[in-house]
């Protein structure tokens, strides 16, 4: 090989794990500790959150795309984190916020939360990791 490979090689090397670097701070978690998990404001996000009784089940924790907040009372929850954050890889498998909460909402009206599929994989994906 001549140095001049070598060189070239090297910037794709260089290239491709500044990428690699980028997608992997694109998926840090971001954990916000907190006493309740808030209520949504947005009437119509307030309405949705009532439809699929979100409202009254006093949730444990929360996540919102990159965000997750747990409540501090269940800040060492193994299975909870891992449950959120199965939800965090939802939101991006779906293309985003507004995608994933379509698509949550929905299952949670028509089979409701305990059979939402979304829910159901949460449930199976942090039963598993925190099995092993």
């Amino acid at each position: 090989m001549l140095w001049a490979e070598v060189a070239i090689c090297s910037e794709e090397i260089f290239a491709e794990a500044e990428e690699l670097s980028q997608q992997v701070a694109k998926i840090r978690q971001r954990f916000v500790v907190i006493d309740a998990v808030p209520i949504p404001v947005h009437p119509m996000l307030r309405a949705a959150a009532a439809s699929i009784n979100f409202l009254t089940a006093a949730p444990r924790g929360l996540a919102l795309d990159y965000g997750i907040f747990i409540r501090a009372d269940h800040w060492r929850d193994r299975a909870l984190i891992a449950h959120e954050l199965v939800h965090t890889a939802q939101f991006q498998r779906l293309g985003g916020i507004l995608p994933f909460l379509q698509t949550y909402i929905f299952q949670c009206a028509t089979v409701g939360y305990q059979n939402a599929p979304l829910e159901l994989e949460a449930v199976a994906t942090a039963a598993r990791v925190c099995s092993a």
